[in-house]
Order: C-alpha cells, then structure tokens, then sequence
C-alpha cells in the first residue's frame, strides 16, 4: 500500500475532489495508534494512501508509546494490508491531506505546524493545542463545524476524560441549557499508558490469593516499586490523583475537564468543579455527574434525549440491575448512560452515570471522526 511521496502543497487543492485523500498516521505504534489502524479497517474506505509514521525513540518519552514497538521499518496491517512505518521527517508529509498525532505533546508542539506548512491538515490528539484559541477543540456529534474554521491548520482532539462524558452532555446542552457541572471520574489505568496497564497487572498478581487489603498499608509494603505511573498502588485500592500537580491542588485531569468542556460546549463561563481518580480498571473510564441546567429537567425528557443522540446508548433500569460498567462497555464505540435521576433538591439538576472507552471515543475514535469531517471538506 505504501507508495513513492508524491505531490506537495502546492497545486493539491484543485486535485482533492478527484480522489480519495491521503492519510499520515503519526504514532501508529503507540496504544492508541494501534486502536486508530483497527477502526480504520472497521469503517468506510474513505482514504487513498494511509502512511504509518513514527517518532524517533528519543522523542518518545510518553508512556502512551510503546516501548517495545518504537523502531520505523517494521510493518503494520491496516485495512488487510501490511504498511511499512516510516521514521518521522518532513518528507513523510508530502502529498498528505490529513494527518492524524498521537504523539507526546512535545513531539506534537513541534512538527503538527510542519505537517501543516507543507499541506496536512492535522489532527492532533495531544494536549499542545487544544486551548489555542487559534485550535477548534472538536467532538463531531457536538460541534462538528468547528473543524471547518482552523486558522493554524489544527484541529485538536479532547481529552479521553471529557471525551467519555462529552457527547451525552452535549445533547442534553442542546435542549436543556447547560449552567453547571460537578464531575467525579473513575479512569482506567490505560489512560496513563501501556505502563500503567503493564503496572496493574503486576499489582494484582502480587495480591491474588492473599489477604492483603486488611491492615493498614499492607497493599502498599507489597507493592514495593512496582508502583509505576501512580502515587500509590490501583490493585485492591482506588486513587484520587491522575494527571501533573496544578496551582491550589488541582491536577492537570481536573483542569482538562473544566478548559475543554467551556471550548466545546462554547460556554466560557461554566461553572465546573471535578475530581479525578484512578481505578483498578484497564480500559473504560467512568464518571458521576451532577449536571444543572437552566431549564427544569425530567428524567423522561433526558432519556428520549439521550437515546435518540448519535454516539450515545441509554442502559437504565436498576430494578433489573442494568447500568453501564467498564467491564461491559469496553471495545464499544458509545458513550454509555445510566443511573439518570433528577436531583432531590433540584428540578433543574440531573444525575448520571456514564462509561466511555478511553482508548476507542476517548481518543482513537474521536480522531477518526475528525479526519473523515475533514476529508468530507476537502474532497466536497
């Protein structure tokens, strides 16, 4: 599949709407990198070339990459077909209208404004420009036109944290009138990586068949180092930290969830307060969430809301013990909601509970989407 570069830049425009667009996966090695190759084999054949490109190993200090797959010349099968992985470089650009990063943010600060000046328009999936205010921050069932007005030749992808919420709350937007948000997520350990995925199962072999869990400290005196990405163990535990120390005690995560709800929602004035923690959970995060609206709400309302918005399924009746959890949503594709209740002392509040695959709509997936929104533009 992989053919000789061709085109630049210039002259491209004109040619797009006579064939398929060619597409640069940049990362392909990494976790998310090899859900991306997956869905594009699983959804509509809408690309001509797809070139698989990875970042030298010195730039690779993101625990998302993997540390076993870093070198370029292997080959990777996507769309049934074996594809060389290109060593990244300008030239690797040439001739390409879209490409997609899943790269650290360092590695993306540096060369999406390359791939741009030479013609791609790039979806990125790191945090290096999701709050430019030059950078739509796009989730295509909320805000799809976004995409369209990208003065830098970006457009970001959010995080995977908001992306497993995003979508459900975006509709419920739509009718009600979104006013406030108070967020409590349960994320799973592949959100910090193959390590943290790598650092879990060795926790939990460590404790299966013994009786740790039952005096204080015990999980963490058999832990050891074997800690990994997190400030104390996930096996047998649960975490109230992810992401770097921000100013008065906030995390990165939490800040996340606040900036890139505001941007794509378009409500720089919300009001939203999180708390993230870690769970002993591989792939799927969860959240509790207290939404206020400006509107009164009825849980009847929100379910017809909900079950009629795209990316979204309704999975609620507790009589019946039915309600999303990680174990049964992950490898999905929607954004699953239960637990819809209005609040008891609020008719213009709603609670729910909601599961997203972190590696597929919290991050492969979403990516997808915007790169096929652009390529509907490009080639209309």
């Amino acid at each position: 599949m992989t053919t000789p570069f061709s085109g630049t830049a210039t002259g491209r425009a004109g040619d797009r709407a006579a064939r398929k667009p060619h597409l640069a996966v940049v990362g392909a090695t990494g976790a998310v990198g090899s859900v991306l190759l997956g869905i594009l084999s699983e959804r509509a054949d809408i690309w001509g070339e797809i070139r698989l490109v990875s970042p030298p190993s010195s730039q690779l200090r993101s625990s998302r990459e993997d540390p076993h797959s870093r070198s370029a010349g292997r080959k990777l099968t996507v769309r049934g077909e074996e594809v060389e992985v290109l060593a990244l470089a300008e030239e690797v650009f040439d001739g390409i209208d879209i490409a997609v990063f899943d790269v650290p943010d360092e590695v993306a600060a540096q060369w999406a404004p390359i791939a741009a000046a030479k013609g791609a328009v790039v979806v990125d999936n790191s945090a290096a420009f999701r709050l430019d205010p030059d950078v739509p921050l796009v989730v295509p069932e909320v805000n799809a036109h976004a995409a369209r007005v990208r003065p830098r030749g970006i457009v970001a992808n959010p995080n995977c944290t908001t992306l497993s919420m995003i979508v459900a709350l975006g509709a419920l937007h739509a009718e009600y009138g979104l006013s406030e948000l108070i967020v409590s997520s349960y994320q799973a350990v592949s959100g910090a990586g193959r390590d943290g995925v790598d650092t879990l199962r060795s926790q939990l072999a460590a404790v299966s068949g013994t009786e740790l869990g039952t005096t204080p400290g015990d999980v963490r005196r058999a832990m050891g180092d074997t800690l990994g990405p997190f400030p104390a163990p996930v096996a047998l535990n649960v975490v109230p930290w992810a992401g770097s120390l921000q100013e008065d005690g906030w995390s990165s995560e939490e800040l996340k969830i606040r900036n890139e709800s505001r941007k794509i929602l378009g409500l720089p004035g919300l009001r939203v307060s999180a708390t993230c923690v870690r769970v002993p959970v591989i792939t799927t995060h969860s959240l509790t969430v207290h939404a206020r609206f400006e509107n009164e709400v009825t849980v009847a309302g929100a379910h017809e809301i909900l079950a009629s918005a795209p990316g979204v399924v309704v999975c609620d009746d507790p009589a019946q013990g039915e309600f999303p959890t990680p174990a049964d949503v992950v490898g999905t594709d929607p954004t699953w909601v239960g637990r819809v209740r209005r609040a008891l002392d609020d008719p213009r509040a709603l609670e729910l509970f909601v599961c997203g695959d972190n590696l597929r709509k919290g991050a492969a997936l979403n990516a997808a989407q915007i790169a096929e929104v652009v390529a509907a533009e490009l080639t209309a």
